[in-house]
């Protein structure tokens, strides 16, 4: 099955262009942003009282935030273009690190190695999803999407629960100890899924942007009418989509494995923290995602500092809930 850029045709003009010709926020609400993080790190800094241990809260926020820029790419990429929160996205987080447990406990491969395994595993069972559970509902009431991906989350940790039990268990990395950067210092884990996090979301931005599946994915979200009136398989692509979603997601579980605990539930936090992400950086929108992902990061380090003893997380939804009576749209949202 071929899918094909549609052709410059009426039909199709609208709806590419207008995804086109958003450039992103504007130039006040990226200094309000900037801002307002640059005065939260004085205050965290002032609180703390060391420049060391901020150094340390900035270079882990940024690295963190990478993470989740990755996890959130996957949950905005699929609401962008279907119109459905995946509610499952946290447990194919937590499929993907046992899967890299598995792999590296049975063969002995680098944990990272293990993406090559993981990604197309974790797309393949994101296509059948779609294919399989999604696209007969696609013209289905919203709550029934959502009760459809609420129950697959619900299996996956179950199946997960039988099948390892209980326990928690962890990957080693070989040779993870901390590096220096810039005054800080890291595990060098955290360090090489931050830089994997940054490549995997050029990658998917690249395939979105420079190529005819992504003006296809792309026009299908703009416009899914004009899209099918222009021979575009609109079925192929929401399972493309959701494909490349599970595949995010897939990836991201791979790259926090060797620092994170692996049990069932753990992709529950790390779907917490994505919708925040999606939502501060607008929903549907790809660079918001990476760079709401960064501002979440930030602000959890710099929460626990200027709020110690309380839970890093309250920082970001206080940040949150700001966001949203000051901008509804998230900081890189648009108008319909």
């Amino acid at each position: 099955m071929t899918i094909q850029a549609p052709p410059p045709t009426a039909s199709t003009a609208t709806g590419v262009t207008a995804v086109r010709r958003y450039n992103g926020p504007s130039v006040r609400t990226l200094v309000v942003t900037f801002g307002v993080l640059l005065v939260a790190a004085v205050v965290a800094g002032v609180v703390s009282g060391s420049t060391t241990v901020l150094t340390q809260a900035l270079v882990t926020g940024l690295l963190t935030g990478g993470i989740y820029s990755l996890v959130a790419m996957g949950l905005t990429l699929v609401y962008g273009v279907l119109h459905i929160i995946n509610f499952a996205n946290g447990a194919m987080v937590a499929l993907s690190m046992y899967l890299t447990y598995v792999l590296v406990d049975a063969t002995g491969m680098h944990p990272y190695l293990t993406l090559l395994i993981t990604i197309p595993v974790m797309f393949v069972l994101g296509a059948l999803t779609q294919a399989g559970l999604l696209n007969p509902i696609m013209r289905a009431p919203i709550h029934t999407q959502l009760l459809i991906t609420i129950g697959l989350a619900l299996a996956i940790e179950n199946i997960l629960l039988l099948v390892f039990g209980p326990n928690p268990l962890s990957v080693q990395l070989p040779g993870n100890a901390g590096v220096p950067i810039l005054g800080a210092t890291v595990d060098v884990s955290r360090v090489y899924a931050f830089i994997g996090a940054l490549i995997l979301v050029a990658v998917l931005w690249i395939i979105l942007q420079k190529t005819p599946v992504g003006t296809a994915v792309r026009s299908v979200a703009a416009n899914p009418e004009g899209a099918r009136l222009v021979g575009i398989d609109i079925k192929a692509i929401y399972v493309l989509t959701f494909a490349l979603g599970a595949a995010a997601a897939g990836a991201a579980g791979t790259l926090v494995a060797p620092f994170t605990t692996i049990e069932p539930t753990a992709g529950s936090v790390f779907n917490l923290t994505a919708f925040v992400v999606v939502v501060l950086g607008g929903m549907g929108n790809v660079p918001g995602a990476l760079v709401g992902g960064l501002i979440v990061g930030l602000t959890e380090q710099l929460g626990g500092l200027i709020m110690p003893g309380q839970s890093p997380l309250l920082a970001v939804f206080v940040v949150f809930l700001v966001v949203l009576f000051a901008k509804p749209r998230g900081i890189f949202g648009r108008a319909s």
